[in-house]
């Protein structure tokens, strides 16, 4: 049980990933050629489903999770269960939380490949669109297994008795987890801000593109030769919004706020300063182009800013100052300065860093610190072009270890409630199979499973 609540957290893991794999199977021509391994109610797995998710559960698992076709096809099987069953059940999923789902996966992907274009071109969609309609398909279809696995285990509880019982168990097998070492991480940033002078100089010259596109120029051309957007070379600035796009806010409220044709004022983000012209609604798109020009940061100012942060840096490591009063007073970071600093672990969610699943040039500076310890100043850029020194204390530490009931008591509940959970769903699972048309293919029907999927008497 243990190695299968483990199989399914990488699956759910890998869900999108492995569509994205699978993207040129879902082709017409493709379809009918790809082999049908079963088919639940209304939904059907194929074969290539099967191997595509044996390669992702190993591949997340970096090798440590080896799954047979048979095991994997059964984990797919229950999936595609509960989806159906979600369905019967009446669950609800609203077209907004499916369109966040797929805007930020979106944005995922884009961050991977560095344009939605280039997204689009290496898994063969027609357009922004044709990958929206299959990135729906599939969120769908998750969101429903998510709320009907919510239905079935909602008021799933472990008592701290339970707690104990499971590890002496895990204990006794000689079966107690390995936890990887994991660290907490703050940061002080201190950032090279453009002089007004400069700020004016980007403001004066965005109005005088602004006069110039009124005066009939073309907003495209204007963009390639003056905009500091990396995408303008393949889109010319032009993009299509809405308000649930993981745009900037300010990007948002300026293209729903102009009437088409309109030519906006220069305004300011994170990223600079924009200027922005409307040029189409649909519904609730629009579409808009843009020209982003960044101010620009001087040497000498980069200079002083390195020297900044040195010296605070240095007041800490002599005393004169401690860590989290350094932050508060100083840091320019918005989005620490009021926790003390501290760093989000932005796959995770969480404060704590797998100190084996890190950036390897964030694992470069810190996996040799120990606690209290500071990294030396370094330069960094964020995306929105911003230049900054900055430098990482490490907060807290722990090396990589066998469980402890005490030290990774939350850690233990977890798994004993994920593995209480998991039991509920597979009790479910075995009483709905009965009542659920299932039609699996001879080469399949081969294979053992936990759970009677192919029906036989006496089981």
């Amino acid at each position: 049980m243990q190695q299968r609540t483990t199989i399914l957290k990488f699956i759910k893991t890998a869900m999108l990933v492995a569509f994205f794999g699978l993207a040129s199977t879902y082709t017409s021509a493709q379809v009918k050629i790809d082999g049908v391994a079963v088919v639940i109610g209304k939904n059907i797995v194929l074969d290539s489903d099967i191997e595509k998710f044996k390669q992702e559960v190993e591949v997340r698992s970096e090798g440590k999770i080896k799954i047979s076709d048979c095991e994997m096809l059964e984990e797919l099987m229950q999936q595609k269960l509960l989806a159906h069953h979600a369905v019967i059940d009446s669950v609800t999923v609203s077209d907004e939380e499916i369109s966040n789902r797929v805007e930020r996966s979106v944005a995922f992907f884009t961050e991977q490949f560095g344009s939605v274009d280039k997204v689009i071109k290496a898994y063969g969609f027609n357009d922004l669109d044709d990958l929206k309609k299959e990135l729906y398909s599939v969120q769908s279809e998750n969101v429903l297994i998510e709320k009907e696995q919510l239905k079935i285990t909602d008021k799933i509880d472990v008592t701290p008795e339970e707690v104990r019982l499971y590890y002496v168990g895990l204990k006794n097998a000689g079966e107690l987890p390995e936890f990887s070492a994991e660290i907490e991480l703050a940061q002080l940033v201190i950032k090279a801000k453009p002089t007004e002078e400069e700020n004016q100089r980007i403001i004066d010259k965005l109005n005088e593109i602004k006069q110039q596109i009124e005066d009939g120029a073309n907003f495209k051309m204007k963009a390639i030769i003056n905009s500091d957007d990396p995408g303008v070379t393949s889109n010319g600035g032009r993009y299509e919004v809405t308000k649930e796009s993981q745009f900037i806010k300010e990007f948002k409220e300026m293209a729903f706020s102009l009437d088409v044709g309109q030519v906006s004022k220069p305004f300011k983000s994170d990223f600079g300063y924009h200027l922005m012209q409307l040029h189409e609604i649909k519904g609730n798109m629009r579409i808009a182009s843009h020209i982003l020009m960044q101010p620009n940061v001087p040497e000498s100012l980069l200079s002083e800013t390195k020297a900044k942060a040195e010296e605070i840096a240095n007041d800490i490591k002599s005393g004169k100052i401690t860590f989290t009063e350094a932050v508060r007073k100083y840091s320019d970071d918005e989005e620490t300065k009021n926790d003390d600093g501290l760093l989000m672990n932005p796959y995770t969610g969480e404060n704590t860093w797998d100190l084996t699943r890190m950036d390897p040039a964030l694992y470069a500076r810190v996996a040799e610190l120990q606690k209290g310890e500071l990294t030396d100043v370094f330069f960094d850029e964020n995306r929105s072009g911003e230049k900054m020194y900055k430098f990482i204390v490490m907060r807290d530490r722990t090396n990589t270890h066998t469980a402890d009931l005490v030290n990774d008591y939350v850690k233990v509940q977890e798994l004993a409630l994920a593995k209480k959970k998991e039991e509920a769903i597979t009790k479910w699972a075995k009483e709905k199979i009965s009542d659920t048309y299932i039609k699996m293919s001879d080469e399949h029907r081969k294979c053992t499973f936990e759970k009677n999927w192919k029906k036989e008497t006496g089981k």
